[in-house]
């Protein structure tokens, strides 16, 4: 498990206040944005970072998430790339806890035992893979948990109550929590029934718990912050960028994560 991410959790809860976490896709719209775009992130208030890992089929993801995926794919972005955006950041002095979020076949591609240990070296905390449910994830998971990596399992609306258990039984920091069916950006709501759900997962574990999906200003991040642990951005920080000039992409960004966090 990473210890920096769980002591980030800790505090927020002893301190009474919810954690933001924006994403951003690794190597979009170019290579060189990736670590200044972390940066500025942190520098506005982001307290988790996700980073995707480009994928050829973004399934959970809406359009605006799976265009930066295809984009950065033409820009040859690997695995090997996120990892040394990884290295690059921490070298320039992010603290921030970093997560890699995406799909299993680039992870399966790399190697998992390979991938964690390079993983752990490069300064990463985690990783939430969209398609790897508990029942297939028992080697990643203890390769993980060797190298002191976090594997965060993804909890929907539709989620029975003993697969809730199960999901929580593989995690050892947090639970992502899907507010509503569909892809990422969609809507841009929160669900008005996501405390029940919320009061669902709770029931079967203690872990904090982060929502993503249909999140997308400064009201939700609000909202969300009442019920839960964590709030995630990511569309709306893809489009935060798209809406900027080449010189003033991390400004931007850094501008909307200080709006929505209110710091």
């Amino acid at each position: 498990m990473s210890q920096r991410l769980r002591e980030m959790f800790r505090r927020a809860h002893d301190d009474g206040h919810a954690l933001f976490i924006p994403y951003v896709t690794a190597g979009y719209p170019e290579r060189s944005d990736t670590v200044p775009l972390l940066l500025a992130m942190e520098a506005g208030g982001a307290d988790v970072i996700e980073i995707g890992v480009p994928f050829t089929d973004p399934l959970a993801d809406g359009s605006t998430v799976q265009h930066a995926n295809q984009v950065a794919i033409e820009h040859g972005t690997s695995m090997r790339d996120c990892l040394a955006i990884v290295r690059e950041a921490r070298a320039q002095g992010l603290k921030a806890p970093l997560l890699f979020m995406g799909y299993y076949n680039p992870v399966l591609a790399y190697g998992e035992e390979r991938l964690t240990i390079d993983a752990q070296q490069a300064g990463l905390d985690g990783f939430i893979i969209v398609d790897l449910p508990p029942e297939e994830a028992g080697v990643f998971v203890a390769a993980c948990k060797a190298h002191d990596l976090s594997f965060v399992p993804l909890v929907a609306p539709t989620t029975s109550d003993a697969r809730i258990a199960k999901l929580a039984a593989v995690a050892d920091a947090f639970l992502y929590c899907v507010s509503v069916m569909g892809t990422t950006g969609r809507n841009n709501i929160v669900a008005a029934d996501l405390p029940v759900f919320l009061d669902r997962i709770h029931a079967q574990t203690d872990l904090p718990l982060a929502v993503g999906f249909g999140i997308s200003k400064r009201e939700h991040v609000v909202s969300v912050g009442k019920v839960a642990d964590a709030a995630v951005i990511g569309s709306a920080i893809i489009a935060t960028i798209d809406a900027s000039d080449a010189q003033h992409r991390a400004q931007s960004v850094r501008e909307f994560v200080e709006d929505v966090t209110g710091r």
